[in-house]
């Protein structure tokens, strides 16, 4: 394979970077990087070199360093670096060694990006940084995400493009590269940590991998074709998933409502269920409580890190979670419009002409010369009541909201404003009637719920 040929077509054919671009590039130091570094030059990019120095190897990280900078320096390029305490990290985040590292490393690519464009003396600084992934770390991914279980997006394994990271050597195989470092006459350093089987992809890589070659020589080549095959099946796989989604998933503020009969219908029931709740935190695990769910009573719900799926008659609520912080707020007869976690409250204080009063919903209307000030806003709790308009006996909130058809939500979102121990307002529903605007009234006090 001509190397340099290669790669200029696969990066024209998947349209990564062009001619003139400044580009930014991940440098460790090891075959890869250097080939990738290599060629760039070759073709005339302009490149910023990023190096990590994770501080894992005591003397190794401080002569991989040295030798970046100094390959930065010999091919006249900028060059950055930045020092990790890896270790800590991890501790701190309860993360292993190769995820702190990983997060370490994004997060400061994502950072000289941010920062390259800030910087004045440049009009054209690189948009994405480029990894040096090539055709058998794209192999031993999509085995790895095979085996621990996973959807079509696993099987095609990376991309040569997701998001602000670019791999422009996918299309390359390991002993590729190291043929074209041969011929090329480069040098570059080797991670001892490479050669154990310490990390589980280096026992794919020495020990899963060459038995499979054993058995199937042309694995390899096999797989990366199926790679190709793969993608491309994820590109009709999520058309059709986002039809059916568009039918199911319908936006009320930050909810999201499914119908519970239409969604028992969709077929495939449970990649479709996979798909309509993976993106709010749920694992394919949890698919059938989600079926078992249809089933129940109103009320039942599941829940993600992040999110709940309550069933709420003939639908389904996904709802973020909130933190238990019910919070209270004084609120006074002139005060400015107060905001808290669930909205803006307006307050006004005004002379009443006579005239029959009528509110929107959103809006209460009260004697303000019956209220006892300040008055108190917050959040409904079990046990609350008040007298509706309209009614001359008391009801608790809790049979208020049944009556009202309000979903669990709802209910958990709903505040009250209270004064002297009577609640006088449901917050945007109903007011008390005791506190009702009449004939005699001389004050309104409205408060718009916003």
């Amino acid at each position: 394979m001509d190397l340099q040929n290669a790669f200029q077509a696969f990066v024209r054919e998947e349209k990564l970077f062009f001619p003139g671009d400044k580009l930014l590039l991940a440098v460790s130091g090891g075959l890869d990087s250097v080939v990738l570094t290599a060629l760039c030059v070759r073709l005339g990019y302009s490149l910023v070199i990023a190096h990590c120095n994770f501080g894992l190897r005591g003397a190794a990280s401080e002569r991989d360093e040295q030798f970046v900078a100094r390959l930065a320096g010999r091919y006249g390029q900028e060059y950055r670096v930045k020092h990790f305490d890896t270790m800590a990290y991890a501790a701190a985040h309860k993360l292993s060694v190769q995820e702190a590292a990983r997060d370490l490393r994004y997060t400061w690519f994502a950072e000289l990006l941010a920062a390259e464009k800030q910087e004045v003396r440049t009009d054209n600084p690189p948009e994405a940084v480029l990894t040096a992934h090539h055709l058998d770390d794209n192999i031993e991914t999509m085995l790895m995400h095979f085996f621990r279980g996973t959807g079509i997006s696993g099987m095609r394994g990376m991309l040569p493009r997701q998001g602000s990271i670019l791999r422009p050597l996918l299309f390359a195989s390991k002993a590729e590269l190291a043929e074209f470092a041969a011929a090329a006459g480069l040098f570059w350093v080797e991670d001892e940590s490479n050669s154990t089987d310490k990390y589980t992809r280096n026992y794919w890589r020495h020990h899963l991998v060459p038995q499979v070659r054993q058995l199937y020589p042309a694995a390899e080549q096999n797989l990366a074709a199926n790679l190709r095959r793969f993608r491309d099946t994820e590109v009709l796989y999520r058309q059709a998933v986002d039809q059916q989604l568009k039918k199911l998933l319908f936006a009320n503020g930050n909810e999201m409502q499914v119908p519970v009969a239409r969604l028992m219908q969709a077929e495939p029931l449970q990649t479709i269920c996979y798909e309509l709740i993976s993106g709010y935190g749920f694992t394919a695990d949890q698919v059938p409580e989600l079926i078992r769910l249809a089933g129940s009573e109103t009320g039942k719900f599941i829940r993600s890190a992040s999110h709940r799926i309550i069933k709420n008659r003939r639908w389904f609520i996904i709802a973020p979670l909130h933190q238990e912080n019910v919070g209270h707020f004084a609120v006074g007869k002139e005060d400015k419009p107060l905001r808290f976690d669930g909205g803006v409250l307006e307050l006004k204080v005004m002379p009443h002409n006579g005239d029959t009063v009528h509110a929107e919903r959103d809006t209460g209307l009260l004697d303000a010369d019956l209220l006892s000030f300040p008055l108190l806003w917050r959040k409904w709790k079990q046990g609350d009541y008040f007298y509706p308009l309209g009614m001359t006996k008391k009801k608790k909130l809790a049979r208020f909201f049944i009556d009202a058809k309000l979903s669990a939500t709802e209910k958990e979102n709903t505040w009250v404003l209270v004064s002297d121990a009577h609640i006088v307002w449901v917050g945007g529903r109903r007011i008390d009637e005791r506190f009702r605007v009449t004939a005699q009234t001389r004050n309104v006090f409205r408060i718009t719920l916003k």
